[in-house]
């Protein structure tokens, strides 16, 4: 799929929108700046130095595959893929630009709704992008990190996907076009309540939508949100990997956390929560840094 993204991408070594161009295994700006396609499918287009730290680890995406092929989260992709859906008109064609994508899993969801859209994963995390590059027909996998300039041409995407990720409104306000919709999902007080305590598991802040708001302000009008709720019943490995596909691995001992889920009852009903919110991008009056 690399080859229909390209019109989107740019290089991360050059300054403005310098364009990329495949020449065999590899992605090359004028310039010659070069960027090997690896055997998994994916690009890494980080700038040089690379990055300070490198994604999601390996336990982690393997545990998140593992918990999304349950379908356990199947109704939280389609509230997203839902009202996304409903910003864009779907028989155009378009890009789509999820950062912090991990597996794929939410952008090939709105992929399935979006015949005619391109679809940019952008992630850290090796282990994330080989699974991204199969996760669609339609999705571009490629090596990003989010909290620097991201390798996409300005006012490239109609849609930027931020699911549980970390959010750069600087960024994703550069490669939104004017007009089109940053949607971002994050988890409410109410996620994970029941395995809280018991797993010693990460609070979630309550003033969460406040830090997203003042965020996002300076770059976006707040258009619409949507709350979503299930109620799941979980046995102890399918909890085992909800923990650990998250944030809460990077905290959490994995023998102690084995040792806690085993004083759980065998089937253990857990609350999923999140917002999903639509920010609009106005028109691009000054130029926006590369990050906030």
């Amino acid at each position: 799929m690399i080859d229909e993204a390209l019109g989107y991408l740019r290089c991360p070594q050059c300054a403005g929108d310098q364009a990329l161009t495949r020449q065999a295994k590899a992605l090359k700006c004028g310039v010659g700046h070069s960027f090997d396609i690896a055997r998994a499918g994916y690009v890494n287009l980080l700038p040089s130095g690379g990055s300070r730290n490198s994604g999601d680890t390996n336990e982690m995406i393997t545990a998140r595959k593992t918990f999304l092929g349950t379908g356990h989260f199947a109704g939280l992709a389609t509230a997203v893929a839902d009202l996304a859906c409903a910003q864009v008109p779907g028989t155009d064609m378009g890009c789509v630009v999820d950062i912090g994508a991990g597996t794929g899993y939410y952008l090939g969801a709105m992929l399935d709704r979006l015949p005619s859209y391109t679809g940019i994963a952008l992630d850290l995390s090796k282990s994330a992008l080989r699974l991204a590059a199969r996760a669609h027909r339609r999705i571009c996998a490629v090596g990003a990190d989010a909290w620097r300039a991201l390798p996409v041409r300005s006012s490239a995407a109609d849609l930027v996907l931020n699911v549980f990720a970390p959010r750069a409104g600087a960024e994703s306000h550069r490669i939104l076009r004017p007009g089109g919709r940053l949607i971002v999902v994050t988890p409410a007080p109410s996620h994970l309540l029941e395995l809280a305590d018991p797993l010693a598991l990460i609070g979630i802040d309550s003033r969460k939508e406040d830090r997203l708001a003042s965020k996002l302000a300076p770059y976006f009008s707040s258009a619409t949100t949507r709350d979503y709720s299930a109620r799941l019943s979980l046995d102890h490995d399918s909890v085992a990997a909800l923990v650990t596909m998250g944030p809460n691995s990077w905290h959490t001992d994995s023998g102690a956390l084995a040792a806690s889920i085993g004083k759980l009852p065998d089937q253990v009903t857990v609350t999923i929560a999140a917002r999903i919110s639509v920010w609009i991008s106005p028109a691009k009056a000054t130029a926006s840094g590369p990050q906030d």
